[in-house]
């Protein structure tokens, strides 16, 4: 595996990101985005994420819907539901864990033991 690539259900921006947060606080439970959820308090990353991501051992680039369709999606085609992380192999980008698996992901520390055994598969 070359890559991790990690999509946020949610468009690039200070202004989105604001609405962002306002959204997390006032109504939880119907935040679209449940990497930004598992992985950002009201504001800022938190630090047990930070430093899980810091030190994996393959290289990581997280992107905002928007940004991944423009760099990704339009010149390969891809159709994703986001959140999502992609692993990008040799042979092009797969689902390394889709939109359905992180709608069944309640705490931060399932994400990081999903994505550490997955990691030992590839």
């Amino acid at each position: 595996m070359k890559k991790l690539i990690f999509v946020y259900n949610a468009d690039s921006g200070k202004l989105n990101a604001l609405m962002d947060s306002l959204h997390k606080v006032v109504n939880p439970s119907s935040y679209s985005c449940k990497l930004c959820e598992l992985t950002y308090g009201a504001i800022e990353e938190k630090k047990v994420w930070k430093n899980f991501r810091e030190n994996l051992d393959v290289d990581t680039e997280f992107l905002h819907r928007n940004e991944f369709q423009k760099l990704y999606a339009s010149k390969f085609g891809y159709k994703f539901e986001f959140p999502l992380i992609l692993a990008q192999t040799d042979k092009g980008l797969e689902v390394f864990l889709s939109k359905n698996e992180f709608s069944e992901i309640y705490y931060l520390e399932e994400l990081i033991d999903i994505i550490q055994t997955r990691m030992e598969l590839y």
